[in-house]
């Protein structure tokens, strides 16, 4: 495999590290679309309101920046891989108490979404910071997109078989099976770790000092405000079109499929944005899935039919990976040039995140408060639009990124990054 990859990509250092790392991922990814994107229903058929759902949602993006945090100065003391053990133990964890807790477990919402966010925050901080490390610049855009790809199949045949498993089988029943299999593969995704080569880094942890960093890099601070618009947008859709979903079919099957739709695309763009979105290409772009994202969300504000969601479901597959392969990618190539990235690239990655979990959190704040003084069918609708314009924000912060780097001015470069002494 790697030497039919090579003669793809041969410009590209293409080596077992970075495809590991892309095996670790596909295995998260088909664990979590398996049974996260289930967990929403779980809790809105045991309480049936928006708040329960948006509390905890909200747990989850506290706790998953705070657990950056724990997470970079552990990475930065012990070593990364190990990090990334506890992230997917952690999320093991998680499924296993909502399994346990059955039917309370709409009481138990803001407690569940901690301890996801716990998960995701060991478990991201470290698979970032190894992306950071194995990639290059020349392969940055063939690791995000197959790693899109993967994440897109994964959102295809998880929900997919899950919903079909739950609608043809007594409620606890499927879950039971789902939950277990999501275990599994975190298990297979705990053991596929060990192969990777341990990555330690020495020095003390400099938050403070890479979040300050921003007042001196203005592609920097750039990239960040991008990522807290991300965040704005993410915060509220990541469950409500879920609900809407299940509100309008009231069958988990139906979810699966509007899902497959979205997935299925993605996964088919993700190869061609790969392929096609060179470095040249990457801010225009960004501008036109922006453009795609922020516009689709009309398609379902006014009239929302299964129909309607279906065509939503379209527009957005085709956009997420015309805009995130050129967005992560220059992201980490931002990161690479900055001032002390090797040294300092847990502190960067730790905080690129942080805002985009403010973002979030913010967004989730919003909605609670707009939901318990206004109807929820009226006011939703108005912060679908508000903060669905995150993304055309994005395209603003990154179309000022100047990635040529000034005179004399020395920056992170290829010989650096993959020197495994400097790791």
């Amino acid at each position: 495999m790697q030497k039919s990859l090579h003669k793809l990509f041969s410009n590209m250092n293409i080596n077992r590290e970075l495809l590991l790392l892309l095996f670790i991922g596909g295995l998260y990814s088909l664990g979590i679309f398996l049974s996260n994107t289930f967990v929403n229903i779980y809790l809105w058929k045991q309480s049936g309101d928006y708040i329960t759902i948006a509390i905890y949602n909200l747990g989850i993006y506290i706790f998953q920046p705070a657990t950056f945090i724990i997470a970079g100065k552990i990475a930065k003391r012990i070593d990364r891989i190990i990090v990334l053990r506890l992230g997917v133990i952690f999320l093991s964890i998680f499924f296993l108490c909502v399994l346990i807790i059955g039917d309370s477990a709409s009481k138990y919402n803001f407690m569940l979404g901690s301890l996801l966010g716990i998960g995701y925050g060991f478990y991201w901080l470290a698979f970032n910071v190894l992306t950071f490390e194995i990639t290059e610049p020349e392969s940055r855009d063939f690791f995000n997109g197959t790693l899109g790809v993967l994440q897109s199949f994964g959102g295809m045949v998880g929900p997919l078989v899950a919903g079909l498993v739950i609608s043809k089988m007594s409620e606890n029943m499927g879950y039971t099976i789902i939950f277990t299999i999501s275990f599994i593969l975190f298990i297979a995704a705990v053991v596929s770790s060990f192969f990777l080569k341990r990555r330690q880094a020495e020095g003390e942890f400099y938050f403070k000092k890479v979040l300050n960093e921003r007042k001196q890099n203005k592609n920097w601070a750039r990239v960040l405000y991008a990522h807290l618009f991300q965040g704005l947008r993410e915060g509220i859709f990541l469950f409500v079109i879920t609900v809407w979903v299940f509100l309008i079919t009231n069958s988990e099957f139906a979810l699966g499929m509007f899902n497959l739709s979205l997935s299925g695309l993605s996964f088919v763009f993700y190869f061609i944005a790969t392929k096609f979105i060179t470095p040249p290409l990457r801010k225009k772009a960004i501008f036109i899935g922006g453009l795609m994202i922020y516009f689709s969300i009309y398609i379902i504000l006014f009239k929302i039919t299964y129909i309607h969601l279906i065509f939503y479901a379209v527009i957005i597959g085709i956009a997420y990976p015309i805009i995130n392969v050129p967005y992560i990618s220059m992201t980490y190539d931002v990161i690479g040039k900055a001032r002390q990235a090797k040294e300092l690239r847990v502190e960067y990655i730790v905080v690129r995140e942080l805002f985009v979990n403010v973002g979030r959190v913010l967004s989730i704040l919003a909605f609670i408060i707009g939901v318990t003084l206004f109807s929820a069918e009226k006011i939703i609708p108005i912060l679908l639009a508000v903060f669905g314009i995150g993304y055309l924000f994005i395209y603003h912060f990154m179309k000022k990124v100047n990635l040529r780097a000034p005179h004399g001015k020395d920056v992170l470069v290829k010989e650096q990054l993959t020197d495994e002494k400097n790791r």
